[in-house]
């Protein structure tokens, strides 16, 4: 038996010295010198239709597979606009009421109209919903019960088709967003933006979706001219449309992938457009197992992108350039597996069975040093392995708020501005940052991020209220100085005029473990004040249901931009967002209402970037930082590590289609692999040796008992032949 096991130990070493393969690679050695990409997935994706979807998870599936009229510049800061299924930029007509046309600085402007040309060499990914017969019938538009049995994915019919991008496919998408029972979250904004649309959803929205009479009813500001040519009008100027038309929402929809769709025994087997996306886009979704794993592929039709031969930022690696005008996409597969613990995702990256890794708070050390500084570096450990990594500030704002309509903490006259003013001193987000994101942020001063049009690094920049400006630059202002400010809004010490201890109540839906040091350091900064912080934790929908409702005193949140405008984040402070004007429905939770930053924000939204536009937005977040409707929070750091296989990596948070750039050298991973996984045998002979000297005397006491017990029956039985001699003898 230890000869078998010893055999066979010997078997698996030569084995796996013979395929020089790692013995814990969770893929095939095949998979791992093919030009696919390898990557993970914590929570599976719900919509995968364009119009419903508005996740990140969710769009870092759709933005490969959809193409939307506009896409981000890869490699540009600021972030530009360019065309993606377009000859040229958008043309921008400018109508009056009778809907002639009028200068674009004139007051007689009344609409704007957009007129798009498009490419005619884009083809749709292969789909069964293309297939037609040899006399132009579609194959797979009326399935059969045996076609249905079985069918798991759409890949598993036998035939598939394509065809050519035509415009009535972008009307259509329009139509479907209009048609409220498909719940797109971008309606009620487009709605009274595009002419006619809100009639239009009105009208269709009463009956159920017939796909002859979605095609065929025309919305009044929507027009297809031709194959190649179709138009949208909008009422007013709206220079932030163009963004907007680099989202999913906007993204083609052929009819023939509707028609497939909605057959019911598809729907009974949840293979739908919500499931199994059908896209003019680079890669096609083969495989949707969100338990497991999500499968993109490469789309054979996909011709009509290269890669960017400008744009390179100053500063930026050259090397981002080296792929200029090749043809995109640079890489084959890409393969996102389900991770639902970060312990076990970093091991593997660490192993190099993953390309690239965001960074946990628990990996934090291993993987990045903190400079006196400040300065994120890699560990030695992360340099020896040759992997680098980027961090960008993301468009994003995170903030306290203050109920402006609070009777305590909102207001507009003198005291209770500075009660504000007090507190946003106070609390001091840099050492929260160095805290709890282990310097994976950025101080806000306003409502704008970096990287957005109307943020500025300037002395009059920063917050005058909380920072003093001196040779080293801005500095937090002293306790002594929010306590004066504290004192003249009428709590002096933290003391009410009853000589009570000034009481705040903060709402929040942290309710975990990890939340109590989070909650127990903003009970400190206000306790710096002589304030008492009640925490009311409640969960996350009665949270937003006390927001919603103005029912809070203080609370934290946050906002991610949806395009790289300031419209985007100066409207959470739009009065005619506030939650108290829109029953709830608005994003302006703080209640902040003044009539002259509303003003000065109609104007703003309406004009395009330039000296005026400037000079207003300035003015406007001015006025904010003296209201501080907001404790202006943080602007937070993205970390990503990445592989040095894995090649044309460079952030771009308002890019969601950025995997076509990417470019993988299988060859040097798989040698990587190899030396990082080598199998450790030593411990097995080791077994062997310990499990043979430990049997060896119980084997040798075995052999002995045996011998013994094979030669005692010998003698009883030759004992008893001489006995029966005997007796014969004597009879």
């Amino acid at each position: 038996m230890v000869g078998v096991l010893l055999a066979l130990m010997f078997g698996l070493q030569l084995s796996g010295c013979s395929q020089d393969d790692p013995w814990n690679r969770p893929y095939t050695q095949s998979q791992a010198q093919s030009n696919t990409l390898f990557s993970s997935f914590a929570t599976p994706p719900k919509h995968l239709d364009p119009v419903r979807s508005y996740s990140a998870n969710e769009w870092a599936i759709i933005s490969q597979v959809y193409e939307p009229p506009l896409q981000y510049q890869y490699l540009k800061r600021p972030y530009t606009l360019e065309p993606l299924t377009l000859t040229q930029m958008p043309e921008q007509r400018f109508l009056d009421e009778r809907q002639q046309p009028v200068d674009a600085d004139s007051d007689q402007v009344r609409y704007t109209e957009y007129h798009f040309y498009l490419r005619d060499d884009i083809r749709y990914q292969p789909h069964p919903a293309f297939a037609r017969d040899k006399d132009g019938q579609f194959l797979y538009h009326n399935l059969t019960p045996a076609q249905l049995d079985g069918l798991e994915r759409p890949g598993d019919l036998a035939q598939s088709g394509t065809r050519r991008l035509v415009a009535q496919d972008y009307a259509l998408a329009i139509k479907r967003m209009a048609y409220k029972p498909n719940h797109s979250p971008i309606l009620g904004n487009m709605r009274h933006l595009i002419v006619g649309l809100a009639d239009y959803s009105d009208r269709v929205s009463q009956q159920r979706l017939d796909l002859t009479a979605l095609r065929d009813t025309p919305i009044e500001g929507v027009h297809v001219h031709s194959d190649t040519h179709f138009s949208i009008r909008i009422h007013g100027r709206y220079p932030q449309f163009l963004y907007w038309l680099s989202m999913n929402f906007f993204a083609p929809i052929p009819w023939e992938a509707l028609a497939f769709y909605q057959q019911p025994g598809l729907v009974k087997k949840n293979l739908t457009l919500d499931t199994y996306p059908v896209g003019t886009g680079p890669y096609r979704l083969v495989e949707n197992n969100p338990n497991r794993q999500m499968h993109l592929q490469r789309n054979p039709h996909y011709q009509h992108g290269t890669y960017p031969s400008e744009g390179l930022p100053e500063g930026a690696d050259p090397a981002l350039l080296a792929d200029a005008g090749r043809a995109l996409p640079l890489i084959d597969d890409v393969i996102y597996s389900l991770e639902k613990e970060s312990v076990p995702l970093w091991n593997k990256f660490l192993q190099g069975y993953y390309d690239a890794s965001g960074v946990s708070s628990d990996s934090f050390d291993q993987a990045i040093s903190v400079s006196s500084q400040g300065e994120l570096n890699l560990t030695p450990e992360m340099q020896e392995k040759g992997i680098a990594f980027l961090s960008a500030v993301q468009p994003t704002v995170f903030y306290l708020g203050f109920n402006m309509a609070d009777p305590v903490v909102g207001g507009y006259d003198q005291s209770a501005r500075q009660l504000r003013q007090a507190i946003s001193i106070a609390v001091d987000m840099e050492e929260y940052i160095s805290i709890f994101l282990n310097g994976r942020g950025v101080a806000a001063q306003g409502p704008i991020p970096p990287g957005i049009y109307g943020y500025e690094r300037s002395r009059e920049h920063y917050n005058d209220v909380v920072y003093r400006w001196q040779k080293q630059g801005p500095v937090r202002r002293s306790l002594d100085e929010a306590r004066a400010l504290l004192s003249k809004a009428g709590y002096p010490n933290g003391q009410t005029p009853e000589g009570e201890p000034l009481t705040l109540y903060y709402d929040t839906p942290a309710t975990g473990p990890d939340a109590k040091s989070q909650l127990n350091w903003y009970r400190k900064q206000l306790a710096k004040l002589g304030i008492e912080l009640v925490i009311r934790a409640t969960d996350y929908n009665r949270f937003q249901e006390k927001v919603r409702g103005a029912k809070v005193q203080l609370f934290s949140w946050g906002w991610n931009a949806d395009y790289p405008d300031p419209e985007n984040f100066l409207f959470l402070l739009s009065g005619n967002q506030a939650v108290i004007n829109t029953n709830g429905s608005g994003v302006n939770a703080s209640n902040y209402d003044r009539p002259q930053f509303n003003q000065w924000f109609d104007q703003v939204k309406r004009l395009p970037n330039g000296p005026k536009r400037k000079a207003l937005i300035r003015k406007m977040v001015r006025l904010v930082q003296h209201d501080a409707p907001w404790v202006w929070g943080l602007h937070p750091k993205s970390l990503s590590l990445f592989h040095n296989w894995y090649h044309n990596v460079w952030p771009n948070p308002m890019a969601n289609n950025t995997l076509k750039y990417r470019r993988l050298d299988p060859e040097t991973r798989v040698a990587n692999q190899q030396a990082w996984n080598r199998p450790v045998v030593w411990p097995l002979w080791l077994l062997g040796a310990l499990i043979l000297v430990s049997i060896y005397p119980l084997m040798a006491a075995y052999r002995k008992r045996q011998q013994q017990t094979l030669t005692q029956p010998a003698i009883s039985q030759k004992s008893t032949s001489d006995q029966g001699k005997q007796t014969r003898e004597d009879v």
